[in-house]
């Protein structure tokens, strides 16, 4: 663990404790982001069993999305991003099964978009 390993950790801490809801948002697409880049590299270099674990985090964010939409009050954005996330669950899934990285990278592409509305979101 490197010194500064701790300092790091109290920034991110205080980073989400300060977020506003949008980018909150912003930063589970980030990490999903992340987790499926990580994925699909490791799925191309045949380590399937570290490709699985992140491919179940970046899940992990998808689901969490995906279960805080207010249907009630988010209307056809909230009604779209859920098919959204919903896609993108079961293409990853899909892609798990096939082992296709190609698959696991149209999934980050689309939440990138999505990544890029919710940021201008969080600026205005």
């Amino acid at each position: 663990m490197s010194a500064y390993a701790p300092a790091t950790a109290a920034y991110r801490e205080s980073a989400v404790l300060t977020a506003t809801p949008e980018q909150l948002v912003v930063m589970l697409y980030d990490g999903a982001n992340r987790f499926l880049t990580q994925s699909a590299v490791a799925m191309r270099d045949g380590r399937i069993g570290l490709s699985g674990e992140k491919l179940r985090r970046a899940e992990a964010i998808i689901d969490e999305l995906l279960a805080t939409l207010d249907l009630e009050q988010g209307g056809v954005v909230a009604s779209r991003l859920q098919g959204i996330y919903v896609f993108c669950s079961r293409h990853l899934g899909e892609a798990r099964m096939s082992r296709d990285p190609e698959m696991i990278d149209k999934v980050s592409d689309l939440l990138s978009e999505l990544r890029d509305a919710w940021a201008q979101v969080a600026a205005a």
